[in-house]
């Protein structure tokens, strides 16, 4: 299904429900619980008739009379803030490439360049342990700017996550996302020792990327990156190593790409629209936004031939859709930032994640203060999907949470027919693969 099909059937008709076609039969999503049903084209017809009539009742008693209601499980109540159990460690606030798009404004979100101290980070440590129970898991990430200029911090804060892991029986897992051009065999070593997941920016083959991530002087860094990486790929067995593609109008050949880094060894290949950078530079439009969605299609596509042939392909945007349809996800927010996840910046400054550090609009305390659970109690509240416009009257609004709460800050909502068409697709794509190789979602 093209693109501008995708559009029209996935649009929004009726907030509780969507119906789609797919190679398997008629189904059906109800919202709430994200719930997946077969149904026989008489039904497909009747809930479709419901779903257009302007009196909600005509669906609700039509959801009772086929056995497809059920309890509301998400309300209009913001949960209380969880505990942390995620931070992510801006340890460099300072990058050495230039790429005109990124969000923290080429690696100093805007400020001074700045390495975070050892001391900040073991104390962002504490502050992750803090009140975890034994066999509760936390999750520690390094970022930046980029995060191997500061290396020994790296280092350190890993192994002192470690020894407090040791003491507490709190396990603790790591990952880190990285430019690739500063990586060592030794890295790699550090990295596949503790289990790191490992993501690299990657933005295309060659030329392409090395117009969007050149270094400061404009050299590009695609081979670089490339040559820095090969002994990470070669050596990953409990570390995992992926590229993320962030996709501006000018990287817009993703088959060709997936193709390319599945080729190299990524244990993961993931595309991300830009959708705010800012610039304004290398956002995508609404036209470059339906050839993205062909593009992913496409994808798809050959991610559904290589699973029937019982071949492994890396679509990382796929298999985490599947994997979240078949358990039935469903959620008010996009992700877990300013709820159990937090950032934190190079002065020891909380903020909702790694995209807010140094921003006002997502500040939650400091690491000398504490968390600001006040101020977390309120993003909460706000960034509810009740609370957010269209997303009321959405029938994706639980698989995708609202969409990016940076994003939406500094941009709004240009990508809805995006993400509802990419969905729909997902969901079609579940049901083939449920009824053709329904092995594929209990290995």
């Amino acid at each position: 299904m093209t693109a501008g099909r995708l559009f029209e059937a996935s649009a929004p008709v009726h907030p509780d429900v969507h119906l789609l076609h797919t190679d398997a039969g008629p189904r059906v999503l109800i919202a709430d619980g994200s719930r997946l049903f077969g149904v026989g084209q008489a039904l497909f017809d009747r809930i479709d008739a419901a779903r257009r009539d302007p009196d909600p009742r005509v669906m609700d008693a039509l959801l009772v009379d086929v056995g497809l209601d059920a309890p509301r499980q998400i309300d209009d109540l913001a949960p209380d803030p969880p505990p942390v159990r995620a931070l992510s460690l801006a340890v460099a606030q300072k990058c050495n490439l230039g790429c005109t798009y990124c969000y923290a404004q080429q690696g100093d979100f805007g400020g001074p360049a700045k390495n975070m101290p050892e001391p900040t980070a073991f104390a962002a440590v504490d502050t992750l342990f803090r009140d975890a129970a034994p066999g509760e898991r936390v999750n520690l990430a390094f970022l930046g700017g980029e995060p191997m200029i500061n290396r020994p911090v790296v280092r350190a804060a890993t192994e002192y996550a470690l020894t407090v892991s040791e003491r507490t029986g709190v396990p603790v897992t790591f990952s880190i996302t990285t430019n690739g051009t500063l990586l060592t065999p030794e890295d790699g070593e550090f990295f596949e020792a503790h289990g790191f997941a490992v993501t690299v920016s990657l933005d295309g083959i060659g030329a392409r990327h090395d117009l969007l991530r050149p270094h400061r002087d404009g050299r590009g860094s695609y081979r670089r990156v490339m040559d820095r990486v090969a002994p990470l790929l070669a050596m990953q067995r409990r570390m995992q190593v992926s590229a993320r593609v962030t996709v501006t109008p000018l990287n817009l050949d993703l088959p060709r790409t997936l193709d390319e880094f599945t080729a190299a060894g990524f244990h993961g290949v993931g595309f991300s629209p830009m959708l705010s950078s800012p610039t304004g530079q290398g956002e995508m439009a609404s036209a470059d936004l339906q050839v993205m969605l062909d593009q992913m299609t496409e994808c798809g596509e050959e991610f559904v031939r290589r699973v029937l042939a019982g071949q492994r392909y890396p679509f990382t945007n796929l298999v985490t859709a599947l994997r979240e349809i078949h358990r039935g996800t469903h959620r008010p927010y996009p992700c877990g930032a300013g709820a159990g996840y937090l950032g934190v910046s190079a002065d020891g400054d909380l903020a909702a994640c790694h995209r807010f550090v140094g921003d006002e609009d997502g500040a939650m305390g400091d690491l000398t203060g504490g968390v600001d659970d006040a101020k977390r109690a309120r993003w909460l509240t706000d960034r509810h999907v009740h609370r957010q416009e269209p997303c009321n009257g959405c029938w994706a609004r639980y698989l995708c949470g609202g969409g990016c709460h940076h994003e939406v800050i500094r941009r709004g909502r240009p990508a809805c027919d995006y993400i509802r068409g990419w969905l729909h697709h997902c969901l079609s794509v579940y049901s083939r693969l449920l009824a053709a190789r329904p092995d594929y979602f209990t290995g």
